[in-house]
């Protein structure tokens, strides 16, 4: 029986690598989309925090890496929105 670490290691990346790029990733799709529909770019990043909260009992001290990973990407996301809004209101 694989332990904890075993099985955190063996998941697909890490969560410190995929979130350096994340809104980089999916801002094409997001930007292309029509103001009406919605599209959160971090929703792999709350799906990674869920399946490491079951995975390893509901512990959170066990997926503090995905919590942080999904905060960095929501800030990252919000900070670009706020700035991109900005932008057009100005011109």
């Amino acid at each position: 029986m694989a332990s904890q670490s075993d099985q955190q290691s063996s998941s697909s990346s890490s969560p410190e690598l995929v979130s350096s790029n994340a809104w980089g990733k999916v801002e094409r799709k997001f930007t292309s989309k029509s103001a009406s529909e919605y599209y959160d770019p971090c929703q792999d990043f709350a799906d990674r925090s869920l399946k490491c909260m079951k995975r390893n009992a509901f512990d959170k001290e066990m997926c503090g890496d995905y919590f942080q990973a999904y905060r960095d990407c929501k800030k990252q996301w919000l900070t670009q929105k706020k700035l991109s809004t900005s932008t057009v209101d100005k011109s």
